[in-house]
């Protein structure tokens, strides 16, 4: 805490990204960032599962189900582009897509 009696962040201060549509690199392991500030944002930090719109070359794809992975420390998620999505729509590591739309996935 600091004097004011707010809590610090630690570490580097990330990605100021505040609104969707979001532009960023396929990672090698074809994983795609959510940054912390986005999510906090969003209102997705306790979120699980969801339904992610992103855009390739123009093409928008909804892929349902999205596991949004998590580390320790950060508000920041992680999700992987399904391989049949990949491979249907030619993406590969550090191409760049345009995250469109975030929304909680619902089990039927």
């Amino acid at each position: 805490m600091n004097a004011q009696g707010l809590r610090q962040r630690r570490g580097s201060p990330g990605y100021r990204v505040t609104r969707l549509p979001y532009r960023v690199k396929v990672y090698l392991n074809n994983q795609v960032l959510i940054p912390a500030s986005l999510v906090r944002v969003l209102g997705i930090s306790g979120l699980k599962y969801a339904v992610v719109t992103i855009s390739y070359n123009g093409v928008p794809i909804t892929i349902k189900g999205v596991k949004l992975l998590r580390t320790k420390h950060t508000d920041s998620r992680q999700f992987t582009i399904p391989r049949d999505v990949r491979e249907a729509y030619g993406i590969r590591p550090g191409d760049e897509v345009e995250i469109i739309d975030i929304k909680p996935f619902k089990f039927s």
